[in-house]
């Protein structure tokens, strides 16, 4: 089984003091079934762009993060692709979606794989397998 990390899964494991039930989780799968959307690392990027200006110190460390990340997950960081496009099309006819989570759940059920979010409420009228990590 392989499973597709939210935004918020990824930046959990950042704090010093992750939630248990999500440390527990992630220890117990190998990293070869975890995958990112290229929607995680923009947005990402978008918090390190939005920091900046505010606290450039923190914003360095938290874009040194994300390249950490984005080399750790070089070959399983998957794109939307043009099937992805037309699923989320499909998703969000029946009924609006918020853009980067219904992206991410079209990627999920294209690929077959579980889609791990602390939103789950948010896609789970749309038929993709989910997991949230912070429910113990």
């Amino acid at each position: 089984m392989s499973f597709l990390l939210d935004t918020n899964v990824v930046s959990e494991f950042r704090k010093k003091s992750p939630d248990a039930g999500a440390a527990d989780w992630i220890g117990s799968v190998r990293s070869s079934q975890l995958y990112l959307s290229v929607l995680v690392v923009g947005e990402i990027k978008q918090g390190v762009e939005r920091l900046a200006a505010r606290d450039p110190k923190q914003a360095a460390s938290i874009e040194d993060w994300r390249q950490r990340l984005v080399r750790g997950y070089a070959d399983r960081i998957v794109p939307v692709s043009l099937e992805v496009a037309e699923a989320w099309g499909r998703l969000n006819a029946a009924g609006p979606l918020p853009l980067v989570d219904g992206l991410m759940a079209a990627t999920a059920l294209v690929h077959d794989w579980t889609f791990v979010t602390r939103n789950a409420a948010d896609v789970e009228h749309t038929g993709v397998r989910l997991l949230n990590p912070f429910d113990n």
